[in-house]
């Protein structure tokens, strides 16, 4: 069965840094690899947007201009899992933060993981 488990969420002050984890299992190795995983956030009210992605085996990545500079994704493909390392946080980073792996005819969630910004 195939499970996506965020973790290391918080409340950060406003400039801090936190990291991301996102825990994949249920694949095989090889099945693992041909996924792009990606990062999404959803504030209060607000619809879900894509944060940052990684490739497949290349890791070639990708960021939402609001974050780049500040964010960096990685995935280690032994472990099955994807990071998000979030630095420079600000109040409007405030959201679910959730992970996402697809590849063709397959996609799946995570269930989230919170981050709040606040002094």
């Amino acid at each position: 069965q195939v499970r996506i488990v965020e973790s290391g969420g918080g409340l950060v002050q406003p400039g801090g840094s936190l990291r991301l984890s996102c825990a994949a299992s249920g694949f095989t190795f090889t099945d693992y690899i041909g996924y792009t995983m990606s990062w999404y956030r959803q504030a209060p009210g607000k619809e879900r947007d894509l944060v940052a992605s990684i490739t497949s085996n290349s890791g070639g990545t990708s960021y939402a201009d609001s974050v780049k500079g500040r964010f960096t994704v990685s995935r280690d493909n032994v472990q099955k899992t994807v990071y998000l390392q979030m630095n420079s946080l600000k109040p409007e980073d405030t959201a679910v933060y959730y992970c996402k792996a697809v590849r063709p005819f397959r996609t799946y969630w995570g269930q989230g993981t919170q981050v709040t910004v606040s002094s």
